[in-house]
């Protein structure tokens, strides 16, 4: 959802999926879904309108940009550490990130 609302493929005022349609869809149980969106509710990233259902908060793309950016670098950090404990040189690493980069989807590129 986080990534989904960072990207802009959620937009503020969205309805998400019920819990039972979302759990069917994830094939996990009902109680996961639940406090999922318990704890993206906690956070602001999603509001719940008693009888009408869940929806992204108004806020939510912003903060979850910046979630999204601590944890991809932190990701990120810990392969290039890896990486050079590995006995990679900077330049060859570049050179790796480079390729990946070049391989990956264009619409998955902004």
């Amino acid at each position: 959802m986080r990534f989904a609302v960072s990207s802009g493929r959620l937009t503020a005022g969205d309805k998400l999926p019920s819990v039972r349609k979302l759990a069917a869809q994830a094939l996990v149980n009902p109680n996961t879904v639940a406090r999922a969106y318990r704890e993206l509710e906690r956070e602001g990233t999603v509001e719940t309108r008693p009888g009408s259902g869940v929806f992204v908060a108004r806020d939510a793309s912003r903060r979850c940009q910046r979630q999204t950016r601590n944890l991809l670098s932190e990701r990120i950090g810990r392969a290039v550490e890896e990486a050079l404990a590995a006995g990679l040189a900077p330049h060859e690493i570049e050179e790796m990130v480079g390729q990946l980069l070049h391989r990956a989807p264009q619409e998955s590129i902004r």
